[in-house]
């Protein structure tokens, strides 16, 4: 039986954003940052940092392309990270506008399976990509209760901002209802 290490990233505060990898402890952080790029559509053009810290927040550790101290991140694998009990990370896929989600050990298990990649357990994965969350989506989970409750019943107590289409034709801006551009005939033709 192979030893496998299981991950979950999340978002601070949204209970509507997970992904759940499973990854040998030989993985290196670099393969599990592109991991995560290729699965959350994380920008190409940036420098990754993933920085170890306390539950309480406290830095112990940082891993990026350049050695920051204790070795890059092709260098240095989860059983490293495991070892020196750095679980939890800040995984900064945008280090210029300081973007980042929480990267934490939630598990060893014993599998059959064998692992070269990090593979998601989509399974236990759920929500869009953070992209999202910054546009405005808000998960069902992290509604207020009285707002999901509506929205489960189909009831919004609000005006919608579209309205049902009509059948009925729409007048143009002169108010005759007839067709703006004809029917063809009466077109330029170069002549």
């Amino acid at each position: 039986m192979a030893k496998l290490y299981k991950y979950r990233v999340s978002l601070p505060g949204i209970k509507g954003f997970a992904r759940v990898y499973l990854m040998s402890p030989e993985t290196s952080l670099y393969a599990f940052h592109k991991a995560m790029r290729a699965d959350m559509d994380f920008p190409l053009d940036q420098i990754v940092l993933f920085k170890a810290v306390t539950m309480e927040g406290e830095a112990l550790a940082r891993f990026s392309v350049k050695d920051l101290g204790q070795g890059t991140i092709d260098a240095v694998t989860l059983l490293d990270c495991h070892c020196q009990k750095w679980d939890h990370f800040h995984y900064f896929y945008d280090t210029t506008n300081r973007k980042s989600v929480l990267v934490d050990f939630v598990e060893e298990i014993s599998s059959s399976m064998v692992l070269t990649v990090p593979f998601l357990l989509e399974a236990e994965s759920k929500g869009p990509n953070p992209i999202e969350f910054e546009m405005g989506y808000v998960a069902l989970e992290d509604m207020a209760a009285e707002k999901r409750k509506k929205l489960m019943l189909g009831v919004d107590g609000e005006d919608d901002d579209y309205e049902d289409f009509e059948d009925e034709e729409e007048e143009d801006e002169y108010g005759t209802g007839e067709e703006v551009y004809g029917d063809g005939d009466d077109m330029y033709d170069g002549e």
